[in-house]
């Protein structure tokens, strides 16, 4: 192993010095983690909540100025949550058939918020930056729920589900009151963002000296997430503004990886997110 010797580290530390702003720090990739529910909910939770159409005209509305207020983040860059048949530029390959006309008949959220805002930038950088995989399982649920009800645990997940339930049985509520908007910026408080990943750091009881199911779950999630994140920073240029339109879910570890990367920031999406006070 080579060691640097201290008269190396104070001339690497001297030439470091005498750079340029610019040649130390590029400009920083800012990226806006929007975390969403399933505006077409596909029904693959372990939790799903009846959603309401967000194709009527109010609710089309509602999204339309939602959409103004993310162009306030001066986006250069849209990515959702779709695997990529280019694994080469990773672009989106349903984005070129997207029209406005769509909106109206397409309740899935890539459409409503990413590629609606996409349309709007006019650059066509929509990148699709989901992993899944046939050969590797990122969320091995049923090994936990085997070592639960094998070791006496049967309530354990009763337990551990009952707050995201309970999130769920307020989002059907909320949707009759309160806007995407105001419902989104709620989601993507701190706050919330921690009550999402409560459920996988609950699910670490679930395992002995032995047997360890629950962090096999956490290590396939947080695999997962870091793939999705490997692949934005592979497209992400300097001094990108990039909007990332996924499932809540994912917004704990999506925060933490790109947040604690050197040359990337997180903006706050609760601002441009909740609706403006009357």
């Amino acid at each position: 192993m080579h060691k640097l010797t201290a008269a190396a580290f104070v001339a690497v530390s001297l030439f470091m010095a005498g750079q340029p702003a610019s040649a130390q720090s590029p400009e920083p990739v800012k990226v806006m983690i929007i975390g969403a529910y399933h505006f077409g909910n596909p029904g693959m939770d372990l939790n799903n909540a009846r959603i309401a159409p967000v194709t009527t005209p109010d609710k089309q509305a509602e999204l339309e100025a939602l959409s103004n207020r993310l162009m306030a983040f001066a986006p250069t860059a849209v990515a959702v949550e779709r695997v990529p048949q280019n694994t080469q530029t990773l672009l989106d390959h349903v984005y070129p058939t997207f029209t406005t006309e769509v909106l109206t008949t397409q309740p899935d959220e890539r459409y409503q918020i990413g590629y609606r805002l996409a349309a709007k930038i006019g650059n066509g950088r929509v990148y699709a930056i989901d992993e899944q995989s046939n050969e590797r399982d990122y969320f091995p649920f049923e090994p936990v729920m085997a070592w639960w009800n094998a070791n006496g645990h049967t309530e354990a997940f009763a337990k551990v589900n009952a707050p995201i339930a309970a999130s769920m049985a307020e989002l059907e509520r909320r949707q009759s009151v309160d806007s995407i908007g105001d419902i989104l910026a709620d989601m993507n408080r701190p706050q919330s963002i921690r009550n999402d990943a409560g459920f996988y750091f609950s699910v670490l009881t679930a395992g002995d000296g032995q047997s360890q199911p629950g962090a096999a779950l956490n290590a396939g999630w947080f695999e997962r997430n870091a793939r999705i994140v490997s692949k934005l920073m592979s497209v992400a240029q300097p001094g990108d503004r990039i909007v990332v339109v996924y499932g809540a879910g994912h917004g704990y570890w999506l925060r933490q990886l790109i947040g604690n990367t050197p040359g990337f920031e997180i903006e706050d999406a609760v601002p441009y997110l909740a609706e403006p006070a009357r």
